[in-house]
């Protein structure tokens, strides 16, 4: 009697679907996605904040040569988790993406354009022996030119979604708990600064050794941050001395669990 094949053959391609319909290696990029370092967004009526930790892997590591938080265009910018230099190709991507259209067309894209221009290049890498999945999910913040704020994240597989607050990464599911409980849709710009450094804390404390009191007291060294107004359309990063002062500034709030 002929044997069918082992379970293991059908991660062998990615052209592969199992009997139950999924694509293994598509799941295993998005195990890659859970093993990077926590990223996160949040977007109120107002305001747009996006914002990732770093970890120092090696005694020797330079936290302030290494970016998590990039501009994509003047009114979008983007994080990731996962692999970093799929995270970065990707990155470059989106930016060619919205220089041709603002080219081209004398305007700039929309936020959902550009989400989308990634996501089907994700999807194409799903589809084409020979290749693998892009093992990064990005969460893309900025505002449309009628001022409504806009926040998303792709998958390995392509798919992307809207959302009012998301984080992804190793302490994605605790940031995310964390969002649950404390994300308003009418938050100041100071609230929501406030939540997603508390999202960050809570999340690796959760996920590491470190205690809280000394990721406390290198909070403005092992975060970046990213935000975008609705009412000036420019994205921006806050810089370590400006971040370093919103910590201290806020510190009762930051500390408070």
């Amino acid at each position: 009697m002929a044997m069918g094949p082992p379970a293991t053959a059908y991660d062998r391609a990615i052209t592969i679907f199992s009997p139950e319909g999924r694509l293994y290696q598509v799941m295993y990029a998005s195990e890659a996605v859970k093993q990077g370092w926590t990223s996160l967004g949040l977007r109120t009526e107002e305001y747009v904040i996006i914002a990732a930790e770093k970890r120092k892997i090696m005694k020797l590591l330079d936290l302030d040569s290494m970016e998590k938080i990039y501009k994509v265009d003047d009114h979008i910018g983007v994080t990731f988790a996962g692999i970093g230099g799929d995270g970065r190709v990707l990155i470059d991507y989106a930016r060619l993406v919205a220089a041709r259209h603002r080219l081209i067309y004398g305007e700039p894209a929309s936020v959902e354009y550009i989400v989308k221009s990634v996501a089907d290049v994700k999807q194409m890498y799903t589809q084409h022996g020979g290749v693998r999945p892009f093992g990064v999910a990005l969460i893309f913040g900025g505002v449309d030119e009628d001022g409504s704020t806009r926040l998303f994240r792709t998958e390995p597989g392509g798919q992307y979604f809207g959302y009012y607050a998301i984080a992804i990464g190793i302490g994605g599911d605790h940031a995310n708990s964390f969002f649950e409980k404390n994300y308003r849709k009418n938050m100041s710009f100071d609230e929501a600064v406030i939540t997603v450094i508390k999202a960050l804390i809570n999340s690796r404390v959760a996920t590491s050794d470190e205690k809280r009191e000394d990721i406390l007291a290198e909070l403005p060294s092992i975060i970046e941050i990213g935000y975008i107004s609705a009412k000036d359309k420019v994205f921006k990063k806050m810089s370590h001395e400006d971040l370093s002062k919103f910590i201290e500034e806020h510190k009762k709030e930051i500390e408070s669990s």
